[in-house]
């Protein structure tokens, strides 16, 4: 809740002044000097700052930290995880006056160097799901180098709403966040509350252009030119009938989210921390990847801010396992309120899948940074009657072929890496391949989103569903019960007459299914 990070108070009313035309976007893509010294010089020396990032946490961290400092300049962000970011620049739009030029985003392979030969003083680490010693090995090159290393903490990057918030997030990628998501906006809305999503950034087009982006119908997906990455959060959302907010600039994307909200969902990213100060943070924990929540960062610092954690696809894991993050979570964090949940899958349908050859697609970060090796595809599949789940690495084309040489975990199924035009004509192909040598005769899509609407596939695409479903129906109720403020529940609940938000969000959770991480 707010008081146990007590982040410093940001003012509502400020606003961006720069101007978001995209066209004035620097379209050099090279390290330069008037890169790396846009500014001009002050009477003391400012703080050389390289930001590690994956456009996401490191653009916010830069806006709320670094982005109205004299005292420290950023010469470059570094990127990883996501493709095609590198070799860009973070635009001056959204950069503000002291970078006239914009800030160069490199590979973050080129750290060292950059270090070295930029004179850098401190290395910032501003990305998510990573292992502790990973982020620790980063430090030691940043040391080795000569610069300090720092991570910001929640007290100096979360931005305070004048709505309540509801924050949720997890140890690990691809744990059911979405899902809860899902479950919790129609809780609120069954206590009569007007609910607005924002979701964590995934800006992987013009920067500049998406500063601020509003979602409320699938057109406005086509209208921004959404990727597969983006349409997987946004989109069911939309179907559950609610707008989403997302983009790069936090500070106004809240702002303007307030005007239409009586209570803000953070839909976090990958394990990230909130952007926004919780009056209720839910934390997912994953019995299927026990002890991650311990391993990972910032996941374990996610737990240990948590007002409520909930053990996720208990339906699907060893009893042993579920106790094992039971109390691994009761020792960081002895405070929190320890839920358990089941992660159901239902198939739209199963007579399109019963005794075929089929190609399950599954939610690509869950694959590749969240480590998985299947998901809601091949559950669905399996149970639906399938009679082979085919492996597509034969078929893999371009960049698909690249994901499963880095992340051989993932073959088996088809991670739907769709980060931009060119992965996504690459994820056809490859269906399309195996099609033409006689292997799919349908494919089982276990990601959020419809795929026919970004693919023209020859075979049937089933859809597998997977929603949150409460072991011991009225926690998370009694949790945003108690989290929200009595002048909003009685402002609403009291004058509109609503019933118990578990008596509708409960009994639609409770649809026949099948186990969301049965083993394949």
């Amino acid at each position: 809740m707010r008081s146990s990070t007590d982040p410093s108070s940001t003012d509502p009313s400020s606003t961006d002044p720069s101007s978001t035309d995209p066209s004035s976007t620097d379209p050099s893509t090279d390290l330069t000097s008037a890169d790396l010294s846009s500014t001009e010089s002050t009477s003391a020396p400012r703080t050389r700052v390289v930001v590690l990032g994956a456009a996401g946490r490191d653009f916010h961290d830069f806006n709320v930290v670094f982005r109205d400092d004299p005292t420290h300049e950023v010469v470059a962000f570094t990127a990883t995880q996501i493709p095609d970011i590198d070799g860009r620049h973070y635009p001056p739009e959204l950069a503000g006056p002291f970078y006239p030029h914009g800030i160069p985003i490199v590979a973050e392979s080129e750290l060292t160097d950059i270090v070295a030969g930029e004179r850098v003083d401190a290395v910032v680490f501003a990305y998510s799901d990573v292992r502790h010693e990973q982020v620790m090995h980063l430090a030691s090159q940043a040391i080795a180098a000569g610069a300090d290393f720092r991570l910001h903490g929640a007290r100096h990057t979360m931005l305070r709403s004048t709505r309540p918030v509801v924050a949720v997030t997890a140890v690990r990628t691809g744990v059911g966040k979405s899902q809860t998501t899902r479950y919790l906006s129609r809780l609120l809305r069954d206590l009569g509350l007007r609910v607005v999503a924002v979701r964590h950034p995934m800006p992987y087009g013009d920067l500049a252009a998406q500063a601020v982006q509003r979602f409320a119908t699938h057109a406005d997906l086509d209208l921004h030119d959404c990727t597969i990455e983006e349409r997987e959060e946004y989109e069911p959302h939309l179907d559950n009938g609610v707008v989403v907010y997302a983009g790069i600039d936090y500070e106004r994307i809240l702002r303007e989210a307030e005007q239409e909200a009586d209570v803000i969902l953070w839909d976090g990213g990958n394990n990230d921390l909130p952007f926004f100060v919780p009056d209720l943070h839910l934390v997912l924990a994953d019995p299927l990847r026990a002890g991650d929540e311990a391993t990972h960062h910032p996941g374990e610092a996610n737990v240990r801010m948590a007002d409520v954690v909930v053990i996720a696809k208990c339906d699907s894991a060893l009893q042993s396992d579920i106790e094992a993050v039971e109390a691994s979570v009761r020792a960081l964090n002895p405070t929190a309120t320890v839920l358990r949940a089941d992660s159901p899958v239902t198939v739209d349908d199963p007579s399109a899948v019963h005794g075929r050859r089929v190609i399950a697609v599954e939610d690509g970060p869950t694959l590749t940074h969240g480590s998985m090796s299947y998901g809601a595809g091949v559950v669905g599949a399996r149970s639906a009657g399938a009679v082979a789940i085919v492996d597509p690495t034969p078929y893999a084309v371009g960049s698909i072929a690249a994901t499963y040489v880095r992340y051989p975990n993932a073959r088996g199924v088809l991670p739907a890496m769709g980060y931009g035009a060119a992965q996504i004509g690459d994820l056809e192909a490859t269906i399309r391949a195996a099609v033409d040598a006689g292997e799919c005769e349908a494919v089982v899509a276990g990601t959020p989103i419809d795929l026919t609407r970004v693919l023209s596939l020859p075979v049937p695409v089933v859809r597998a569903r997977y929603e949150l479903r409460e072991v011991v129906p009225g926690g998370l109720a009694a949790a945003v019960r108690a989290a929200l403020p009595a002048e909003v529940l009685e402002r609403h609940t009291a004058a509109e007459g609503t019933t118990a938000p578990e008596s509708s969000s409960a009994t639609a959770a409770r649809a026949p299914s099948v186990p969301a991480g049965s083993a394949p």
